[in-house]
């Protein structure tokens, strides 16, 4: 499996054009040594004069080199992201349940006299393991988890908006899953996700901040 994704990535932003050049109209003269278009209309830059604040995402803000955003689709709402991480919960969940149920592992036991150590830890395992694949496999290919593509999502890499490799996406799923997995469980899911509520300027979960990604609609 590719660990970068490829140069023909749709969702990768393209590199600014050069103006310049050795061109021989760059300095066109007028009859006394003026240039003729020191005069004429030009219209403002887009958003010029505009605080940040009010410059809408992927739409070429003030200094649009210095907003990696720039040309990027808007940062999706983190309401919708809730959803799609609870659909994949869901199908990842009943997974596990099945496995846990074939193998005979049990998940958790409230009975004290009852823990099975090991049945424990192969349940944790197991989780880890499958929400971590999950998540690698599928937004590898196109940046979406089936819940994703329900809700028309996709996580992008926030330097170029290409889909993320193996590598960022491995990363990405190891800070989400593996507390989920041993000892936090939602708690740690909702913490981690629910960043994306707070946080400024690009909507980031825990996640996303560690593998340097962000989520942004899809359609």
């Amino acid at each position: 499996m590719s660990t970068e994704p490829p140069d023909d990535d749709p969702f990768r932003k393209p590199p600014p054009t050069n103006q310049g050049g050795g061109s021989p109209y760059d300095n066109p003269q007028g009859p006394q040594g003026q240039n003729p278009y020191d005069n004429a209309a030009q219209p403002p830059p887009p958003y010029s004069g505009a605080p940040y604040g009010d410059t809408p995402y992927g739409a070429g803000g003030p200094g649009a080199g210095g907003d990696p955003l720039a040309g990027m689709p808007p940062l999706a709402e983190s309401g919708r992201r809730v959803l799609a991480r609870i659909i994949d919960m869901v199908l990842i969940g009943i997974i596990v349940g099945l496995l846990s149920w074939a193998f005979d592992i049990t998940s958790f036991s409230t009975d004290t006299d009852d823990i099975n150590a090991g049945k424990q830890a192969g349940s944790s395992i197991l989780t880890a393991v499958l929400y971590i694949a999950y998540d690698v496999i599928l937004m590898s290919r196109t940046g979406q988890t089936l819940g994703k593509r329900l809700m028309k999502l996709r996580v992008a890499n926030l330097d170029n908006g290409a889909t993320p490799s193996v590598q960022t996406n491995l990363v990405r799923a190891l800070v989400l899953w593996v507390p989920f997995a041993f000892c936090c469980a939602c708690i740690w899911t909702a913490i981690c996700g629910g960043w994306s509520f707070f946080d400024k300027p690009y909507k980031q979960g825990l996640h996303d901040k560690a593998a340097k990604t962000v989520v942004v609609s899809s359609g």
